[in-house]
């Protein structure tokens, strides 16, 4: 099993001035412990779920950018986008720079968005969840596209909402970012999962067997491969080494190969360090279940 840390606040006991220093040495500690990525979470406001719109937060992919000027292994992702927040070209590109200043790392965690106060407070459209998942699917496309070839891809495209008449993007990435769709929709956003993505993000739920069972028939009427899913588990990692190694357990038992873990309290850097020292190995042969 493979654990990825989400920094999904800034609630450290530091003031803004000391907020670099931080990230650089959870980026450190990180590649030291042995953790497969850092996520961070793409929101504008703080969620209401942790200290609500108040609380601070930090752009998503500017922290990205700094995290990968000091790490050199960890892949690098959002949990998760929203896909109304940015135009698809403008995200892909965003992507496509991170990807190539971090030597070939980054990830592109999507999903429809769900934050409505924050997009109504800071004037950010928010449209209804059905055009939320047309729009989605459009930054897939985009995206895919984006990413391939030399350039990009020189064509016209027209999508549900967007509409381009060249796809170029120069310079392109190093390695085509891998693609986290997150959500669990059976009717609109797991069959975006089978047809675009590399990894789905499920809720720890005693349902995920049901719903990769789901996904497997949605991969063969898309005619794409199930098995090249990556199945990630949104977690909250508790410090308590008895307790999440069996949470762990149990979740590499339902079928999930990432556990992508959140860190709260005031200062991450303590946390990073214990899962290297005890929660790592323990859990170094931890496979999913077939």
């Amino acid at each position: 099993m493979k654990l990825v840390i989400h920094l999904s606040h800034a609630n450290w006991a530091v003031g803004p001035e000391a907020y670099a220093g931080v990230l650089a040495e959870v980026g450190e500690a990180a590649e030291a412990a042995g953790v497969d990525g850092i996520a961070v979470a793409d929101h504008l406001w703080q969620h209401p779920i942790m200290d609500g719109p108040e609380a601070p937060q930090l752009e998503a992919y500017s922290t990205l950018a700094y995290l990968a000027a000091h790490t050199r292994t960890v892949r690098l992702l959002t949990v998760a986008t929203g896909a109304h927040f940015r135009h698809p070209a403008v995200l892909a590109k965003t992507v496509a720079t991170l990807d190539v200043l971090s030597g070939g790392r980054a990830w592109l965690g999507i999903g429809s968005g769900h934050y409505e106060e924050e997009c109504t407070g800071l004037g950010v459209p928010f449209p209804d969840l059905a055009t939320r998942t047309e729009l989605l699917e459009d930054a897939l496309q985009v995206c895919t596209r984006m990413w391939s070839g030399p350039q990009g891809d020189d064509g016209p495209f027209e999508g549900h909402h967007v509409r381009a008449e060249r796809l170029l993007n120069v310079p392109q990435v190093l390695h085509r970012p891998g693609i986290l769709v997150a959500g669990t929709g059976p009717r609109r956003t797991l069959p975006l999962v089978a047809r675009y993505a590399d990894a789905c993000s499920l809720r720890p739920s005693p349902e995920i067997p049901d719903q990769l069972a789901h996904l497997r028939r949605l991969c063969d009427e898309a005619g794409t491969d199930p098995d090249r899913l990556e199945v990630t588990c949104a977690y909250a990692f508790s410090t308590e080494d008895d307790g999440l190694v069996d949470q762990l357990r149990w979740l590499a038992g339902l079928g999930v190969h990432t556990v992508i873990g959140r860190l709260d309290g005031d200062d991450p850097r303590p946390v990073v360090e214990h899962l290297g020292r005890k929660i790592i190995p323990t859990i170094a042969n931890l496979e999913a279940a077939a």
